[in-house]
């Protein structure tokens, strides 16, 4: 039986240049070695092996039968072990590998795939996987090293206590919704005090906490619920029919359909904070995300709403 505790990386790559080179004295020269040390090395492995791996001929050594069929194992794990090399390299290089991104679902709509867009272009061999979720979820999988990077809020209650390393990528302003004809629509901003009688569309079961009944809540008035759809799109759809108004998050704001007016709050109107998450010793890859992140209160900005 193989002795395979005999047959480490060393052991592997001297028994492969014996093997290619057909003689104790070529290997030796190529891997530094003497003639005598590789001949002993041969002996031992022969040992581990149970039998002989090289015939010795007059002039060189050539493979036995059981010394051909364990090279090509050998010439596999060699090949295995190199390509593990190179890919480690790439990943430790940001040129290569998985990257694992989380983001919160309104994060998705604009920043997130926006941002993985121009990183591909930057680096086409790394793999993008993307998962969804609330904060607190994304932080579970953040610490549990399930994800390379998470893109988090502050709402409704904070961030963590024991959160990670945490960057700030900015501030998401609330916009009100409304149908093109509405009375406040030509407005340039709206207070949300003038919206108090008007019926909200909203997304979240009763009972949850949302944007929506803060953002009220601040403005002194309690709003009154119409339709509640799950969907973004939805919520737009019922906006447009002229069934009610509901808040929009600039991160959303680029999804908005042409047949709603979108108008910033005036006022009081709360805005929640917007992180990247990372690991304690992130990946290079994480980090060049992470850049183009950073660029986002720039492009919304600069984006008509």
């Amino acid at each position: 039986m193989l002795d395979v505790n005999a047959f480490d990386t060393a052991a592997l790559r001297l028994f492969d240049e014996v093997a290619r080179s057909g003689s104790f004295t070529a290997a030796a020269e190529l891997l530094g070695y003497t003639q005598s040390a590789v001949s002993r090395r041969v002996a031992a492995l022969e040992r581990a092996a149970g039998g002989p791996l090289f015939e010795r001929l007059a002039r060189g050594v050539r493979l036995t039968p059981a010394g051909a069929a364990l090279h090509r194992h050998a010439v596999a794990v060699l090949d295995r072990l190199e390509r593990a090399g190179e890919e480690l390299a790439a990943i430790h290089g940001g040129r290569g590998g998985t990257l694992r991104v989380g983001a919160f679902a309104t994060a998705n709509v604009d920043l997130v795939p926006q941002t993985l867009k121009r990183f591909a272009e930057r680096r086409p061999h790394v793999e993008l996987r993307l998962v969804e979720g609330l904060t607190g979820h994304l932080m579970e999988r953040l610490r549990a090293g399930a994800l390379d990077v998470a893109v988090i809020s502050d709402y409704p209650s904070g961030l963590p206590a024991d959160a990670p390393r945490t960057v700030l990528l900015g501030e998401d302003r609330l916009f009100v919704a409304l149908p093109r004809g509405h009375r406040l629509a030509g407005e340039a901003d709206v207070d949300l005090r003038d919206l108090a009688g008007e019926t909200w569309i909203e997304a979240a079961p009763r009972g949850q906490p949302t944007l929506l009944v803060t953002a009220c809540a601040a403005a002194g008035f309690t709003p009154r619920s119409g339709l509640r759809v799950a969907e973004w799109s939805g919520k737009f759809g019922f906006v447009a029919a002229g069934l009610g108004v509901t808040l929009v998050p600039e991160l959303a704001a680029r999804a908005v359909p042409p047949d709603l007016v979108l108008r910033p709050l005036r006022g009081m109107a709360p805005m929640r904070k917007v992180y990247a998450a990372l690991p304690e010793d992130p990946l290079p890859a994480t980090l060049e995300l992470l850049d183009l992140l950073g660029e986002w209160e720039v492009c919304t900005t600069a984006s008509p709403i």
